[in-house]
């Protein structure tokens, strides 16, 4: 396939590229400062503004698939606003490009009980809390796409930096998956991008959200 990853320098975004680079795919990893990704073959690093949706249709022209990892950073004090706005724009742009979208949201909007989401418990990190209020309310304003052929992956809570990639998780759709053993939702960083391509490649959730956690 011909990938087309959205924010492919950030945490999430340089291990969906290694990735799909690693099962053979062509990936064209679109960033601010792509320079920072390594060449690599099947690599093409692409410049470019995501926050207006016909840059992001430009950008994301004959490619087959598109990931979007993007967020503006979490220390970001305008980053509720311009994540919305970035996702506005690439939903926007993947539809224009008529090109399925996974988008890779946060934990904070599943239903940690009946009713009640991550973000709004009174311990939620307020830290995280405009960020994840952001993808929450992305999530909403995707579920409303008539034409667009998205998923959203929200991620587990915790994701593990220096775990090696197992390639085993388990599947969940709004609730989190919670480790019988620990007690908690995590999953490594590895084995989310192993995620995030199995579904590029089998497309199991069309038009729906899931989450993933071992």
């Amino acid at each position: 396939m011909k990938i087309a990853v959205i924010g492919a320098t950030g945490f999430v975004g340089a291990h969906v590229v290694a990735e799909a680079l690693a099962r053979g795919h062509t990936v064209g990893a679109i960033a601010r400062h792509p320079e920072k990704l390594a060449d690599a073959a099947g690599l093409t690093r692409i410049a470019g503004d995501v926050l207006d949706a016909d840059s992001v249709a430009r950008l994301v022209e004959g490619y087959d698939y598109v990931v979007s990892a993007y967020n503006p950073g979490w220390t970001n004090p305008n980053i509720y606003d311009e994540y919305l706005k970035g996702a506005s724009a690439i939903v926007a742009g993947a539809r224009k490009a008529g090109l399925p979208l996974l988008v890779v949201g946060g934990a904070g909007s599943l239903e940690v009980a009946p009713g009640v989401q991550a973000v709004d418990l009174p311990e939620f990190p307020d830290a995280w809390k405009a960020g994840a209020r952001a993808a929450r309310d992305g999530l909403n304003e995707i579920r409303k796409e008539k034409e667009l052929d998205w998923t959203f992956l929200s991620p587990a809570a915790f994701l593990e930096h220096d775990t090696p990639r197992t390639g085993h998780y388990r599947l969940g759709a709004d609730n989190p998956v919670v480790d019988p053993a620990t007690g908690t939702a995590h999953i490594s960083i590895n084995d989310l991008a192993v995620a995030i391509i199995d579904e590029a490649e089998q497309r199991r959730h069309k038009h729906k959200r899931f989450t993933v956690g071992v």
